[in-house]
């Protein structure tokens, strides 16, 4: 087990002005005592600044998958959208904790209803909250 832990202007470098610690206290408000946010400290504790890295590139790997589909005019139901949906979930299954396909549509809802979740995938690029989240819920339908 590493030693190292990410600082909090190593994060704010690393995932931009989207960065907010505020996030953080109210997520733990809201999940603290959930099986995952115990999962997901456990394992976030672990990481290395590379690894930190390793996983923002990942995640803008799986974004630019998604805006790739979206431009091209590929449905979100679709199968490469799913299968997109699907990367996304499975990388937050590696890295942070278990989230079945119910859990992951059901923090997809989030990124159409809250408005800072919202923002963050309009500034990747316009209508793609919504295509995030039509993806992920499809993926969660098809079993």
């Amino acid at each position: 087990m590493s030693e190292y832990k990410i600082t909090r202007e190593e994060q704010r470098e690393l995932f931009g002005d989207n960065f907010d610690e505020s996030y953080a206290r109210e997520a733990e408000q809201r999940w603290g005592d959930t099986e995952a946010w115990a999962q997901s400290q456990q394992r976030a504790r672990s990481y290395t600044k590379e690894q930190w890295e390793q996983i923002k590139d990942e995640g803008d790997e799986i974004n630019a998958r998604y805006v790739r589909l979206m431009r091209d005019g590929v449905p979100a139901a679709s199968a490469e959208a799913m299968d997109t949906a699907e990367a996304a979930r499975q990388q937050i299954c590696t890295w942070f904790y278990d989230c079945p396909r119910q859990m992951h549509a059901g923090i997809a809802e989030m990124y159409v209803a809250d408005p800072r979740f919202t923002k963050s995938y309009e500034d990747i690029a316009p209508g793609l909250a919504q295509y995030v989240r039509d993806a992920v819920v499809a993926n969660a339908a098809r079993g």
